[in-house]
């Protein structure tokens, strides 16, 4: 099943998309009881496909990211945290930091998978059993911060606002039986930046959900952003960042299409 969040008359509201390209109201709490009804409705605006409890980041868990990185593969899954407030709607901009400016804002396409019960101490022959679907994440970072003059601060680096895309769909997991055989890629204004497969993934996402529910209670919402693959700008020579007036999507096997054009931050 396809799940929208969308700008409906009466405010946010969900919705299940028709092989047909028709979508039916939803009714209930999509990460507790929900239903499917007959009732159609045209879809206004559409919205980040939920609103994350928390963002659960890992860095360097493509081997061939870390290559690029000349990183070596980490021991045990790499953790930052992004701020909630960064997520952003399928079609409205990524920012460009003015206030505090950046001249290195990075894309980097990954497979977000979306908790949908209470999870702590799965294995991983049970750690798919809470996960309630799939969606195309773009873990935008600000290199300079991150990396560079910054200090080192990944959490700033990569939480402004509008510096976490989602969408455009919440695809459920029987849909999608094997998240570690999917096609990746990131597109910028028509080129291919990356191109690879979430089976490079060094610790994949069983594995993932396994060692951070082992150590901390996942909440139903909560975001695990896994990786991303080989191909980001700071790593290409010359380095290509973000600018205005780019526009940037992230293309998900059996997900879909997330775009963003990329403009100023507004003071």
């Amino acid at each position: 099943m396809k799940l929208i969040r969308h700008l409906s008359p009466s405010g946010p509201a969900y919705a299940a998309l028709q092989p047909d390209g028709s979508a039916l109201e939803i009714s209930g709490d999509i990460f507790g009881a929900f239903q499917v009804t007959q009732r159609s409705v045209k879809p206004g605006k559409l919205l980040a496909p939920f609103l994350p409890t928390n963002i659960m980041c890992i860095g360097l868990n493509y081997k061939k990211h870390a290559a690029e990185s000349n990183l070596p593969p980490p021991p045990h899954p790499v953790l930052f945290i992004k701020n909630t407030a960064s997520v952003q709607n399928p079609g409205d901009p990524i920012e460009l930091p003015v206030k505090l400016p950046s001249n290195s804002v990075d894309y980097e396409c990954e497979l977000g998978v979306v908790i949908g019960k209470a999870c702590k101490n799965a294995t991983k022959a049970n750690a798919l059993d809470y996960v309630l679907g799939y969606t195309c994440g773009n873990d935008v970072s600000a290199r300079d911060w991150q990396r560079d003059g910054g200090g080192g601060q990944w959490c700033q680096g990569k939480g402004f606002d509008t510096f976490c895309p989602l969408g455009p769909v919440l695809v459920t997991r029987d849909e999608i039986p094997n998240p570690n055989k999917l096609r990746i890629r990131t597109i910028l204004n028509g080129a291919t930046m990356q191109d690879w497969n979430t089976d490079d993934m060094i610790f994949d996402v069983r594995t993932l959900i396994e060692f951070l529910s082992s150590s901390k209670t996942l909440v139903p919402g909560t975001l695990i952003l896994t990786g991303t693959p080989h191909g980001v700008g700071f790593a290409r020579k010359p380095p290509v960042f973000l600018k205005v007036g780019d526009s940037v999507s992230i293309e998900i096997e059996k997900i879909g299409t997330l775009t963003n054009p990329v403009v100023n931050e507004k003071l």
